[in-house]
């Protein structure tokens, strides 16, 4: 067989990765006509979120179709309901879900597990709406001794806050569910039914369910809000995988854009997301919330862009401080320029970049 001279072969060495480069770019560039912003060919988003009044912009914006009309055509959302936080954690981890509504502490647990390499925190969504709930018989923190009080999970957000105020009040917890005030985890579900049968004293728990403990009987000794500067804490954010947000800005940007889009539909028009979050819990539960008990909730919660990241990191140092975790460097886990691109074409306020 004939070889060819070097030069030849250099020659068409050159004009063969060139045209390469040229697709390439023209690959990445895309066409702005897509609906995604810049992503070339279809692009599916798979978006986690609770179905609960803490994650209201969540439920809005898949259920009034919020999200699939900013993320536009050439992007399927694909939702998917979690229960838990861990569990939707562990879905991002494998990579079966690119972005999720999550409270604060599974957050730093992301953060932290993958060394500040797999999570990213683009907008809140909101805050408030915790309390702690007793029997009628209680009137102050000494009267917790000896008694039972439930969270829904050990180490989660909930679980840490009552920790923390009990050694504040000079009173002692353990793991174990020993020390002066025995700590009971449980899900929210089964609160409800052990709180009724005397079985716990009283739960630290989101809403809907210390609405439901009222109106099971129960009073609010401690509303979360009053321990926060300015009422102000983080109950869920938007995260994103960091493997998601390199391969599609586009779209992550678009999300926000649908964040922020279904945040104003549900403080503008509470009563129509108040009976679209019933609808869409009963679509994906079997049986829808009583909406008198999600407008009983409401007023104890803010639907908020702003993460409140001062509140997150005040967080962690509470689960420190009652042996919880381990001290989280969390330089790098916000990137929310995306968030204050979407306030500033709206003309709202940016969020200060923490």
């Amino acid at each position: 067989m004939r070889r060819l001279p070097l030069r030849r072969l250099v020659t068409l060495a050159t004009l063969a990765a060139l045209g390469a480069a040229t697709l390439g770019s023209t690959a990445a560039c895309g066409d702005d006509s897509d609906g995604a912003g810049g992503s070339s060919g279809p692009v599916t988003l798979r978006l986690g979120y609770f179905p609960n009044i803490t994650h209201a912009p969540a439920v809005v914006g898949v259920e009034k179709g919020i999200f699939a009309e900013k993320l536009g055509t050439n992007v399927k959302l694909d939702p998917k309901t979690f229960n838990a936080g861990p569990a939707a954690i562990e879905a991002v981890f494998s990579g079966a879900l690119d972005a999720t509504y999550i409270g604060p502490n599974p957050t730093v647990n992301a953060f932290s597990k993958s060394k500040g390499e797999a999570v990213r925190v683009i907008s809140g969504a909101a805050s408030g709406g915790v309390a702690l709930v007793v029997k009628p018989g209680i009137t102050g923190a000494q009267d917790l001794k000896g008694k039972k009080i439930a969270t829904p999970q050990l180490g989660n957000t909930q679980d840490v806050a009552i920790r923390y105020w009990l050694k504040q009040q000079g009173l002692t917890t353990t793991k174990e569910g020993g020390g002066d005030v025995k700590i009971v985890p449980q899900e929210n579900a089964q609160t409800i039914e052990t709180f009724n049968s005397g079985a716990i004293d009283g739960a630290w728990v989101p809403e809907p369910f210390v609405s439901r403990l009222i109106n099971a009987g129960g009073k609010v000794l401690v509303d979360e809000r009053d321990l926060w500067p300015d009422k102000k804490f983080v109950i869920t954010n938007l995260l994103v995988s960091t493997k998601f947000l390199k391969a599609h800005p586009d779209v992550v940007q678009r999300l926000v854009d649908g964040q922020v889009a279904a945040n104003e539909f549900v403080n503008t028009k509470p009563e129509e997301a108040q009976q679209a979050i019933s609808d869409a819990i009963g679509k994906i539960t079997g049986k829808p919330l009583d909406l008198k008990l999600i407008k009983q909730a409401w007023p104890t919660l803010e639907f908020t862009n702003d993460p409140i990241s001062s509140s997150l990191k005040a967080g962690l140092d509470h689960a420190v401080d009652v042996d919880l975790t381990e001290p989280v460097d969390l330089k790098g886990l916000y990137d929310l320029k995306y968030l204050n691109n979407a306030l500033k074409a709206q003309g709202k306020s940016e969020v200060v970049q923490p």
